[in-house]
């Protein structure tokens, strides 16, 4: 249903951390002209974790208003709780977001029969396309292959987004899934390999700041041409690789900033980027063309 670059938006504040919606408007703009196939919002990158459940809801309602139809509008909407999920979900659907991207709950740690519920639960509840985000660095939870076979017998749990970077993995779960259901990478740096290997494409962090490219490389991905994908996911790696040097999303929040994107607005508890990581980043951004 979604395939390509999917950029996995940072949600622009102002300094003393308030929503900046003129900021964010420019950010859809910058994403409509350079070819992003699909916006994910008010995801992790997006600092769901601090947002409100009415600040959520209005964050994707006027994501929906700026994207009017031009690039299709995927509402993170996880919770490590099911219930909140579910409220978050249903304001999305009727938001009119395209689908919702739900984490993998985090902290209680659920065995994996009580992350079947919780998916499952959610998709009988909110008639809307689903898509499962795995990504245990951040989770310390991890949704296994057999978990997700049986998940993608529920007709609206339509894919999952596989950070852990492992393509082992990913090509188990698409032997198991088949057609059933799409993967797609939450892992930059492995992406490329992903879509040549049968992954449908990528919720980038580096398509903040490279829509164009992202855009090129993983339609190259997915008509399998490795040597003009190779070509420009090299030009990408040094962001692939240094905007992890603190958690995500500082890096790339700052780097926006630098790029004359966005304003320096973060949540606590994160933080503006250190100092000594200024020069790393800087450079990736002048290595891979965005400076």
């Amino acid at each position: 249903m979604f395939h390509g670059s999917m950029v996995a938006l940072v949600t622009p504040m102002q300094e003393g951390g308030e929503l900046d919606f003129d900021e964010l408007h420019q950010l859809v703009e910058f994403h409509v002209a350079n070819g992003t196939n699909a916006i994910v919002v008010a995801g992790t990158t997006g600092e769901s974790p601090t947002l409100s459940e009415k600040e959520h809801c209005e964050l994707i309602r006027r994501m929906v208003e700026m994207a009017a139809g031009r690039v299709p509008v995927i509402a993170g909407t996880g919770s490590n709780s099911t219930r909140e999920a579910i409220d978050l979900t249903r304001c999305a659907m009727e938001g009119g977001a395209d689908a919702c991207l739900l984490v993998v709950p985090y902290y209680n740690n659920p065995a994996q029969e009580g992350l079947y519920q919780h998916f499952k639960t959610i998709a009988e509840a909110v008639a809307i396309p689903q898509i499962l985000y795995n990504v245990p660095g951040r989770t310390i939870c991890d949704i296994l292959p057999e978990t997700v076979e049986r998940l993608s017998h529920i007709s609206n749990i339509i894919g999952i987004k596989e950070a852990t970077g492992d393509l082992q993995r990913a090509r188990e779960i698409m032997e198991r899934c088949g057609e059933r259901l799409d993967v797609y990478s939450g892992d930059d740096a492995t992406a490329m390999e992903l879509m040549l290997c049968g992954g449908k494409g990528v919720v980038s962090v580096t398509a903040n700041l490279m829509p164009k490219p992202m855009h090129e490389m993983c339609a190259a991905a997915l008509r399998h041409d490795r040597e003009a994908a190779q070509a420009i996911n090299n030009r990408l790696m040094p962001l692939h690789r240094d905007l992890y040097v603190e958690a995500n999303p500082i890096p790339v929040k700052w780097a926006l900033h630098e790029m004359g994107l966005i304003s320096t607005g973060i949540r606590l508890p994160l933080t503006l980027l250190s100092s000594q990581y200024h020069e790393t980043v800087r450079s990736a951004l002048q290595d891979s063309g965005a400076l």
